[in-house]
């Protein structure tokens, strides 16, 4: 919810799980958001923006967090310059 300034003033902000679109409830305390930074192609140095990813404590605890996270991060869009 946001006010009249355009501030956020919820107290907690819900996120998604990146692989499986599940709310991540505030009792999961088992999810991780993980940031993957961009590289540019040409100097292969990091540019300073990255893209974040939230794995829910279920994908964790099953072994199926790498697989999600590998298959997010090649699946993001190459930046071109």
């Amino acid at each position: 919810m946001q006010n009249d300034a355009g501030d956020n003033v919820d107290l907690y902000i819900p996120r998604k799980c990146s692989w499986t679109n599940r709310l991540i409830t505030s009792q999961d305390k088992g999810s991780v958001q993980i940031n993957i930074g961009h590289v540019d192609p040409r100097t292969g140095m990091y540019t300073g923006k990255f893209t974040p990813f939230a794995l829910s404590g279920y994908i964790r605890s099953k072994g199926e967090g790498d697989v999600a996270l590998t298959t997010l991060a090649s699946k993001m869009p190459a930046e071109s310059s």
